[in-house]
């Protein structure tokens, strides 16, 4: 009996520790970056790099990214820090033009832990300094508007997402990368997400994923053409 504990402990530790060593889901993508060919000549890759925001967009708008150089990396639900550990395989080595990075509001509802806006925005900066150190130019993107998350209600998100865009649209302009405003589009009067633009205050429908694109197609154009 004693034995069959053991057994069983040894079994459930062992399969927690495999889980645990991909916490930043570095595995999600690794078959289609290995089958993903070189950007062919004159090919300006952009790669979206970001969260559930990301990755709904191809979902919800998949006209936006067919038949154009646009590669979405985003995953559901990762904060900063995890998209920071998987920068380098899915960003750096897929050898892009432009990264487009979008992130921040999973950090401020706590996904992976508390975090402060100094925390989340040293990590969207490191990775903009890491795609800039690789000849990528970086497009900064506004943190969409929240005024509360479903998940975690009560933690009143919405001031925390203005005082991230401050700092994103700050450091943007300090070192000459490109910053999207999408909050400002997309803002209510009560500092959320307008209704017709989400079910739940926090993610796009097809109405939002409309009002973005032109935005981050200018911002695009501008980084592609600001040597």
């Amino acid at each position: 009996m004693k034995k069959n504990i053991i057994i069983m402990l040894l079994s459930a530790f062992t399969s927690g520790a495999v889980q645990a060593q991909d916490w930043a889901n570095l595995k999600r993508f690794e078959k289609e970056n290995i089958e993903l060919e070189a950007p062919k000549k004159n090919e300006q890759r952009i790669v979206f790099m970001g969260n559930s925001i990301t990755e709904g967009w191809k979902n919800i708008r998949p006209d936006f990214f067919a038949n154009k150089p646009y590669i979405n990396r985003g995953i559901s639900g990762q904060t900063t820090p995890q998209m920071l550990l998987r920068f380098r395989q899915d960003v750096i080595n897929l050898s892009p033009s432009v990264v487009v990075i979008l992130a921040g509001i999973n950090d401020i509802a706590g996904n992976t832990g508390p975090s402060t806006i100094e925390m989340i925005s040293n990590n969207i900066l490191s990775m903009a300094e890491l795609a800039k150190s690789n000849n990528i130019k970086v497009v900064l993107c506004s943190v969409l508007p929240a005024y509360d998350f479903p998940w975690r209600p009560g933690l009143e998100p919405a001031e925390k997402v203005i005082k991230l865009n401050s700092i994103l649209k700050s450091y943007a302009k300090k070192n000459n990368l490109v910053y999207v405003d999408y909050f400002s589009a997309m803002v209510n009067k009560s500092k959320g997400l307008k209704e017709d633009l989400g079910s739940d205050g926090i993610h796009p429908n097809a109405k939002g994923y409309k009002i973005m694109e032109p935005i981050i197609e200018k911002g695009i154009a501008f980084a592609l053409n600001n040597n």
